[in-house]
């Protein structure tokens, strides 16, 4: 793993803030690399040079937002410890907000890619949740992630009833839990980032 921060202005910095751009406002699928190499301002050998491909820019940016709400979620669970399933609600809404608001609920709402005949990486997501409430016989945090995604993708369309969809399956009031006017989640944590801008370092592996 190898992290690295891209100077401002550079080829690879302009072609990240527009793979955060595209692939937040549109699916992997709908996103070319013509376009991604036009948004940025460079030619499509210079994707290609800098990230070999377009899935693996893509999963560059996604790793960096996924981070960026995961942060935010183990901030609401310290905050709220989890001792059960309903627990985890304030740590997911949490997430769900800090998506919704930043513009990443389509990049974290669709499945990953991947190359033809590929695996799938593991959901850090449901990973992360697996700590709190996976018991070893019942591994709930696969069914928790893919609920919490599918909202994500009803958000794009209708944030609201998506949040209050995901607060009803974990038994939660649908305002119960969120960012306040200042982008932090209530008991401290992370400031919420500008939408659009890559975190620091990128994990470029």
């Amino acid at each position: 793993m190898r992290a690295w921060i891209p100077v401002p202005g550079t080829a690879q910095e302009r072609l990240i803030r527009a793979a955060l751009e595209r692939f937040g406002t549109h699916s992997y699928d709908a996103v070319g690399v013509g376009e991604l190499a036009a948004a940025a301002g460079v030619t499509t050998g210079s994707l290609y040079h800098h990230f070999g491909n377009k899935l693996a820019l893509y999963a560059i940016v996604r790793a960096d937002v996924e981070r960026r709400a995961i942060d935010r979620m183990r901030g609401a669970a310290a905050v709220s410890p989890i001792t059960n399933i309903a627990g985890s609600a304030p740590m997911l809404l949490v997430g769900f907000d800090y998506l919704v608001a930043a513009g990443f609920a389509r990049l974290l709402g669709e499945e990953h890619p991947v190359d033809v005949g590929g695996d799938p990486p593991p959901d850090p997501v449901a990973v992360m949740l697996a700590e709190f409430v996976d018991e070893p016989t019942v591994p709930v945090s696969m069914a928790l992630t893919a609920a919490w995604r599918a909202c994500l993708r009803a958000a794009v369309d209708d944030a609201a009833p998506a949040r209050a969809a995901l607060a009803r399956l974990l038994g939660a009031q649908a305002s119960g839990f969120s960012f306040d006017e200042s982008g932090m989640p209530p008991g401290g944590g992370a400031p919420r980032p500008e939408p659009n801008a890559p975190s620091q370092p990128l994990d470029t592996s």
